[in-house]
């Protein structure tokens, strides 16, 4: 995966955890919808990886 993507991601779910969703999904989006289908099986993996990274830390 491309280092912009895992940067958009990293930073949705900092957005994600701050509860800023609507900016958070306006981050990740465009590069979801920008990648091929190689990258979007390391971005499904990514995601499915990095779950807790998307929810506050207590």
């Amino acid at each position: 995966m491309r280092d912009s993507t895992r940067r958009a991601l990293e930073h949705a779910a900092e957005l994600t955890r701050n509860n800023r969703l609507v900016e958070a999904m306006a981050t990740a989006e465009p590069v979801i919808l920008a990648a091929d289908e190689f990258e979007s099986d390391e971005i499904r993996q990514w995601l499915a990886d990095h779950a807790d990274d998307f929810t506050p830390e207590d």
